[in-house]
């Protein structure tokens, strides 16, 4: 069994929370912390030492595909935003939501003309 949930009684060992990037270490028999939420993976500090150079690999690798798409998403979110101020105040027909009129319209002052 390579999974645990938080609250098991295990054997001596060291388990990993990969959600957090917490490490517990059992020095004898005794219960994981956390709730029934928590799924902890049991490995050794080799195997984890050993996999470590392969993550760090993968995240030199797709770095650059992260920042393309972080850019896109902020230029995207940029003119989507833009556009969308732009036909606000184009369609824009006079009322307004939050203004409510129920003792009627609120009349300007009147000019007279003489």
């Amino acid at each position: 069994m390579l999974t645990y949930k938080g609250g098991y009684k295990v054997a001596k060992g060291t388990y990993w929370d990969l959600r957090k990037g917490q490490r517990v270490d059992i020095a004898q028999e005794g219960v994981l912390p956390g709730s029934d939420a928590t799924t902890y993976l049991r490995a050794s500090t080799g195997v984890m030492l050993l996999s470590s150079p392969i993550i760090g690999l993968l995240y030199v690798v797709f770095l650059p595909f992260i920042g393309i798409a972080t850019l896109a998403a902020f230029a995207g979110r940029k003119v989507l935003g833009g556009m969308a101020s732009v036909a606000g105040k184009t369609i824009s027909f006079g009322w307004r939501p939050v203004d409510a009129y129920l003792a009627g319209r609120k009349k300007g002052k009147k000019r007279d003309n003489k």
